[in-house]
């Protein structure tokens, strides 16, 4: 699979014969709407075996097998140069498509409302194949040990055809906010607690293709860490003999801080330790009431994986990705109207409304532009393109951690699905 930037000038049909494919495969595989417009510096997908890199100043068959993980002679067989041959700067090496590495995916599923709305079943069903677990976002802890269920229609036969299956994710959401002193109550009672999980077994069977538990207790009082770690020891027990595994989803931190407000209760270690996996929230750097910046830059979200190796088994943690990106109106102001929310799809059809070109971070790993709207207002749009995507499918391989898990299903990425299937061998249960 190749990642093309597009340049100004360029045309898809000329961008097809560089490949040797189609104009047709590119634009089925890109999702692209209106093909003889592009956007410069948008991020292509190209669906061919293997990729092509074209060699930069300094660089050896030495250095490239390195970076792609090839042995430097194979790669000059595939090539049909000499071993020992100086590379000239932009000459065109063809790379052979790496071995896959085996993951473990999750992907949220949040309906509103009293349905499913068609166009989520239809993300659903598009990201299935992709998925070992479908995660239904979210089953609302009450204090008497009840659910609140979320609308599920047609998601169990979603699942049964793509072959994903259920995650029910348990929340301490209340009146729309994670609710500390809810879970507080929750955690002091084992009484309450019987017959959460009687209700949450009850439910698992009534779907039917639920293979995980999975809870996502946020804004937790730091006094509750303890029995926090307590509650899941319960649940694991009662869980684990019912045949379902228990994950839990963790805020995002660097060191075992026992005191913040977000991640105080999070005890890496112990989680690590009780259930059968975790998913890291590694997103939201950059957010909808905050200053423009990516949504999960590169160097942040792996200095939260270097800490989380440290206390958790890489086998245990799946990174935490976002499917979205936002819209910044400018100057920012702190209190001020809140960014919106995108899609990448979305993203790419803003820059070429306004004739913006996609620029990219390089520290960030993350495309960026800037436009004015009929109003005369600047903005900044931060999202994902397949370049970031296959910097964090890098950071899973690089410290072999269990896989990914994406917040939300929703806000259509065609290329993160396709860039899935050329990295990983996606285990299905």
């Amino acid at each position: 699979m190749q990642i093309h930037v597009v340049r100004a000038g360029e045309s898809l049909w000329g961008i097809a014969q560089a490949y040797g494919t189609t104009v047709q495969r590119i634009v089925d595989a890109n999702q692209i709407p209106e093909p003889d417009q592009l956007v410069v510096g948008q991020a292509l997908v190209i669906p061919i075996v293997g990729s092509f890199y074209y060699v930069q100043p300094g660089d050896s068959l030495w250095s490239i097998g390195q970076r792609f993980g090839i042995n430097y002679l194979t790669l000059a067989q595939v090539n049909g140069i000499h071993p020992n041959q100086i590379l000239s700067v932009g000459l065109r090496l063809y790379i052979p498509q790496p071995p896959k590495t085996t993951a473990e995916t999750l992907a949220y599923l949040e309906p509103r409302g009293t349905t499913v709305s068609d166009a989520l079943l239809e993300q659903a069903r598009e990201a299935g194949p992709y998925l070992t677990y479908l995660a239904l976002f979210s089953y609302e802890v009450k204090r008497d040990g009840s659910l609140q269920r979320p609308p599920s229609q047609g998601i169990t036969q979603i699942t049964n055809d793509t072959g994903a299956s259920l995650a029910m994710v348990i929340s301490n959401l209340e009146d729309f906010a994670f609710s500390g002193e809810l879970a507080r109550d929750i955690f002091q009672s084992t009484a309450v607690q019987d017959l959460l999980f009687d209700n949450i077994v009850a439910e698992a069977k009534r779907l039917g293709s639920v293979k995980d538990i999975h809870f996502d207790f946020e804004n937790l009082p730091t006094d509750q860490r303890q029995a926090y770690n307590n509650f899941l020891r319960r649940a694991v027990e009662k869980f684990h003999a019912q045949g379902y595994t228990v994950s839990t989803a963790l805020a995002p931190k660097t060191r075992d801080d026992t005191t913040g407000q977000w991640t105080g209760a999070h005890d890496y270690q112990a989680h690590g330790e009780i259930v059968d996996f975790v998913l890291l929230m590694t997103y939201e750097w950059g957010y909808s009431a905050g200053p423009p910046m990516a949504v999960s830059p590169l160097p942040e979200v792996e200095a939260v994986v270097k800490y989380a190796v440290s206390e958790i088994p890489a086998h245990k943690i799946m990174l935490g990705q976002n499917l979205y990106g936002y819209d910044w109106t400018l100057p920012f102001v702190q209190g001020g109207p809140y960014a919106e929310a995108l899609s990448p799809q979305r993203a790419i059809e803003v820059a070429k409304r306004y004739h913006a070109a996609i620029q990219f971070d390089w520290r960030a790993q993350a495309p960026f532009f800037e436009y004015y709207d009929e109003q005369g207002r600047a903005h900044i749009v931060w999202f994902e393109d397949a370049r970031s995507i296959q910097a964090k499918f890098n950071l899973i391989k690089q410290y072999n951690l269990r896989g990914i898990g994406y917040w939300k299903l929703g806000l259509p990425f065609p290329q993160n699905w396709l860039l899935i299937g050329a990295n990983f061998d996606v285990v299905k249960k």
